[in-house]
């Protein structure tokens, strides 16, 4: 059943909502309307009923396991996505005097910026504008002020296709919003006091924000904002303070069962680095035809941009991928062009296919 369905699904290089693994669509359905023999489907069922318990119990678990996460964090299941993690940091974390940093690396740190600035003081100590927000900064480009609590850095831009190839070194901790390289490189977790994302980008379905906290520092979050939005209440009650989001934290839990057997971390990151180098070299070997604007030490692994030599061009190459059963390459709306978002459950041969389609494409309209 899955070689004869896995033959008809089209490559999917969605920005987001993501690609699943086809085994865990096919387990998912067959669970839908009866789960484990209850007579009713899991998302029918109340979310403080043994059977949901487990499923929670085990997600949580295997965040923690695939993720390499030390014991001294939580793991959180909050709805709202990342974009309520712009407000919901600064909410928690700024106490009166202190300062939040942030790097702005593009589209999505700057609306993590622009969120913070309503809840804080808020200062850039980078801004990737002049760079047109084809690189990210080294540490020493950092502009670093006193009483500053933390330095929020967006790891992978995925609109502009850039990450962030090594951790900056300064004195505060890091602040993460990983949603679209979620659970595809290792971290030092000893820099980072939180990591947030939302799992639609490379964990599952939209709906869920999975955020990675330092135990040590719920004691010190502001308490006089409301209940859902306190890092320390969602902590204390499991994320089951309201009634959490249950098909995307049962449908994560099968994304992160399928990746652990895949080979877990170490197994999905190189698994990024290699589909990622075989479209970068079909981007550098097409003797200019195609071009990735991105700085090449900070080229992202999830996102692939490139543009051909015209818009004309680069439509053509989009309605003929589209014909081919490449679906999702345009670029985003605002920077134009073509990308391909290559997540964690795209499989390589999908990525290889397009390769050759593109060597197919310059020989036929160069």
């Amino acid at each position: 059943m899955s070689s004869n369905l896995n033959s008809h699904r089209k490559h999917n290089f969605s920005a987001g909502p993501c690609t699943l693994p086809l085994a865990v669509l096919q387990q998912a359905q067959q669970e839908f309307v009866d789960y484990q023999g209850a007579g009713m489907s899991l998302i029918e069922m109340s979310h403080r009923g043994k059977h949901f318990d487990a499923v929670a119990n085990e997600a949580m678990a295997l965040s923690m396991e695939v993720f390499q996460v030390p014991d001294d964090f939580s793991v959180l299941f909050l709805q709202g996505g990342a974009m309520l993690q712009f407000s919901m940091i600064p909410m928690n974390l700024l106490a009166n005097g202190q300062k939040g940093a942030y790097v702005n690396s593009g589209a999505w740190a700057d609306g993590a910026i622009t969120d913070a600035k309503e809840y804080g003081d808020i200062y850039t100590a980078w801004d990737g504008a002049e760079n047109n927000y084809t690189r990210m900064p080294a540490t020493s480009e950092l502009e670093m002020q006193d009483n500053t609590r933390y330095l929020h850095i967006t790891t992978n831009e995925t609109i502009g296709g850039i990450r962030f190839p090594e951790w900056p070194e300064v004195d505060v901790p890091l602040i993460g919003d990983m949603s679209s390289e979620y659970m595809a490189r290792p971290l030092p977790w000893g820099k980072f006091d939180l990591v947030y994302g939302g799992a639609q980008k490379n964990l599952g379905p939209a709906g869920m924000a999975v955020v990675f906290i330092r135990k040590s520092i719920l004691e010190n979050t502001n308490k006089n904002i409301g209940r859902y939005l306190r890092y320390d209440i969602q902590e204390s009650n499991g994320s089951m303070f309201n009634t959490p989001p249950v098909f995307p934290i049962y449908m994560f839990g099968k994304v992160l069962t399928w990746m652990k057997k895949q080979g877990g971390l170490a197994a999905m990151e190189t698994l990024a680095t290699e589909k990622s180098g075989a479209l970068y070299r079909a981007i550098d070997d097409s003797d200019g035809y195609y071009n990735c604007p991105v700085d090449v030490a900070c080229r992202s692994h999830m996102n692939v941009v490139f543009r051909l030599p015209s818009e004309d061009l680069e439509k053509k190459f989009l309605s003929e991928s589209a014909q081919a059963n490449f679906m999702n390459l345009k670029g985003h709306r605002s920077v134009g062009g073509c990308r391909a978002s290559i997540y964690n459950a795209l499989p390589k041969s999908s990525v290889d296919a397009l390769a050759e389609f593109m060597a197919a494409f310059r020989n036929n309209n160069g």
